[in-house]
């Protein structure tokens, strides 16, 4: 944390889906502002995903204690995809009740303004990670600045704000012009957020995630390996295996022999010994998680033909790659 932020009188914490550490590095003269504020490298958690991550910065806690363990999660024989909070049956809010599935308050249940998308506010993931916060929605990227200076005129010692458009843009268009005019639109945003700051106040700037570009990278699972499993959950690049009791052992090993080069493949008894998800795993989060995870090492992703998304997506996340899980905590201020 810089020394800066620990003593001041507010502060504002923006968020920038998928701002990795390596893709600023490369770019820093395309983001001068952010540049030049005080700080550095942190990581993320595990899985370097949107949902979690997010979840772990407005709680506090770890995947394995709040439970929102990755981007498409097994709760009762479904698969939910956590940020459109949907199965295969379509809505899940009234079957999967947000704030049961993750209880704890956020922010220390101190309801700070958030300032996000106005189209997120009644979402079933935005009611399990922000549910105590004060929702302060925006309609376009200016706004963001806009409300974040009304409120710290009005005294809150503390603003939350997330954007997501460097995310979105790493999707669907990689790492070339698109994400470089992207990111300069996002320096911008900073500098207006440190232009609005009352004396005393600082701005923090963290992330979720970094991106790896996966074109061209899609790896069907071994057919062995298919026949015998039941689903699959997780995301592209930290694919979990379901299996039928007695399975796990013989599915780690075909996993393992037929892409041990491409993936870090662990039994669920392994990644709970070796802490991914925490020093404790909860029994409600235990139960979310596959029996094999199968986990890319380089630009892989590893092809679930029930995970749909409309486009082809370039940058992708999720494992733990430098570029995926380091990601800014830097600090500025007038």
């Amino acid at each position: 944390m810089p020394d800066i932020a620990r003593d001041a009188g507010q502060v504002v914490l923006l968020v920038v889906d998928a701002l990795g550490w390596e893709q600023l590095a490369e770019r820093h003269r395309r983001a001068p502002t952010l540049g030049s504020m005080e700080g550095g490298a942190i990581t993320t958690v595990s899985p370097s995903t949107t949902a979690t991550a997010l979840t772990s910065i407005s709680t506090g806690r770890t995947p394995g204690d709040h439970g929102v363990v990755g981007y498409r999660i097994a709760v009762e024989g479904e698969i939910l995809n956590t940020l459109r909070w949907t199965t295969g049956g379509g809505d899940a809010r009234r079957s999967i009740d947000p704030t049961e599935f993750q209880p704890y308050p956020v922010f220390d249940n101190q309801g700070p303004p958030v300032i996000s998308k106005g189209e997120f506010v009644r979402t079933g993931f935005t009611g399990a990670h922000l549910r105590t916060g004060r929702y302060v929605g925006y309609r376009t990227i200016s706004g963001i600045a806009v409300e974040a200076e009304r409120e710290l005129r009005a005294g809150e010692p503390f603003v939350y704000a997330y954007y997501d458009g460097l995310d979105r843009i790493a999707h669907e268009f990689g790492f070339g012009a698109h994400y470089d005019a992207e990111l300069q639109l996002v320096d911008r945003l900073v500098a207006d957020l440190i232009d609005v700051l009352p004396r005393g106040a600082v701005l923090l700037v963290t992330a979720d995630h970094g991106q790896v570009d996966c074109q061209g990278q899609s790896t069907v699972l071994d057919r062995q390996i298919t026949g015998r499993i039941l689903r699959q959950s997780g995301e592209a690049r930290f694919r979990w295996l379901h299996v039928r009791e007695g399975d796990t052992d013989e599915i780690a090993r075909l996993a393992l022999e037929a892409h041990g080069d491409e993936a870090w493949v662990h039994t669920i008894d392994e990644v709970v010994a070796e802490g991914w998800f925490g020093p404790e795993v909860s029994p409600a989060a235990l139960a979310r998680l596959g029996d094999v995870a199968v986990v890319a090492k380089h630009n892989h992703v590893f092809v679930d033909p029930k995970d749909n998304v409309p486009i082809e997506l370039i940058g992708r996340h999720g494992s733990f790659t430098s570029a995926e899980m380091y990601v800014p905590l830097l600090a500025g201020w007038r």
